[in-house]
C-alpha cells in the first residue's frame, strides 16, 4: 500500500508550494493556535478557490473542548468552507462518544470527517469501532504537546502498527503525524499508513511557527516516494510464485 504525504500550511502562498511540490494531501491549520489550530474561514476559502480541486484539502477546526454540540457546529462550518476533509481533535478523556454521535449526522450527509487522537495523552484505540459505525472517513495519531515530543516517544512501533491495521480493517483511512522528522519516513512507510503529515520538518530552521522551505518539502516527498517504491518491491519479492502449466 502506497502512503501519501499530507503537508500543513497556513496560506494560499504555502498551499501553492505543497501543491507544486507534489505533497498528496494540503491541510489547513494554525500552528500559533495549538496542536490542531485553525484558520480563519475566510482563508480557508480562499486556499480552497486557490487549489481548485487539484489535490484534497484538509483542515482542522481548532482546539476546541469536547462540547458535542460546539463540535457538530465547528465541523459544519468548515465542510461549508469547502473543504474536502474536516479534522477534529479528541483532546482529553471525556465526551469522545458523544462527540462522534454529535458528528455522525454529519458524516452520513456526505461530510468526510477524520478523528485526531493524540498518542502523548492516551489515546484510546477503543474509539475505533466508534468512529467507523458513525461513518468517519479515517483516524490519524498526532501529539497534542507541541514541545518536541515525537510520536515514538509516547507510542512504540508495534502500538502503531497495532493501531493502523485495526483501522484499516474498520475501513478508516489511516495518518501519523506528530513532530516528525524526514528521517522517520522509512521506517514509519513500513507501516504502511494512509499518509504521513508533517509540518515543523518542512519549515525554515523545522520550526512549525516558520514558513515552508522548499527545498525540505521537495526531499520529504522524494523520500517517500523511494520508502514506497522499496515498500512495494519487498511486498513483490514476498509473493509465493505461482508455478503455472505449460
Amino acid at each position: 500500500m502506497t502512503t501519501g504525504l499530507l503537508a500543513s500550511v497556513t496560506s494560499v502562498a504555502e498551499a501553492l508550494i505543497v501543491l507544486e511540490c507534489g505533497a498528496d494531501i494540503i491541510d489547513l491549520k494554525n500552528p500559533q493556535e495549538g496542536a490542531l489550530g485553525a484558520l480563519p474561514l475566510s482563508t480557508i476559502q480562499e486556499i480552497v478557490h486557490a487549489i481548485a480541486g487539484r489535490k484534497p484539502v484538509s483542515a482542522t477546526i481548532g482546539d476546541l473542548p469536547m462540547h458535542p454540540g460546539q463540535i457538530a457546529s465547528a465541523v459544519e462550518k468548515t465542510a461549508a468552507a469547502g473543504v474536502d476533509i474536516v479534522k477534529i481533535g479528541f483532546f482529553g478523556q471525556v465526551g469522545h462518544p458523544e462527540c462522534i454521535g454529535a458528528v455522525a449526522p454529519l458524516t452520513a450527509g456526505g461530510v468526510k470527517v477524520v478523528a485526531v487522537l493524540f498518542a502523548d495523552i492516551d489515546p484510546d484505540f477503543g474509539l475505533l469501532p466508534l468512529l467507523s459505525q458513525a461513518g468517519f472517513h479515517g483516524v490519524m495519531l498526532d501529539t497534542a504537546a507541541k514541545n518536541g515530543i515525537r510520536l515514538g516517544d509516547s507510542l512504540d512501533e508495534k502500538s502503531l502498527r497495532q493501531f493502523v491495521d485495526l483501522s484499516r480493517s474498520l475501513g478508516l483511512l489511516t495518518g501519523l503525524a506528530g513532530s516528525l522528522s524526514i528521517s522517520d519516513i522509512p521506517k514509519l512507510a513500513e507501516i504502511s499508513p494512509s499518509y504521513l503529515g508533517f509540518r515543523g520538518a518542512l519549515c525554515r530552521n523545522s520550526n512549525r511557527n516558520n514558513g515552508l522551505d522548499r527545498s525540505h518539502l521537495a526531499h520529504a516527498v522524494e523520500v517517500l516516494r523511494k520508502s514506497n517504491t522499496s515498500q512495494q518491491k519487498t511486498v513483490e519479492y514476498q509473493q509465493p510464485l505461482l508455478l503455472v502449466p505449460f
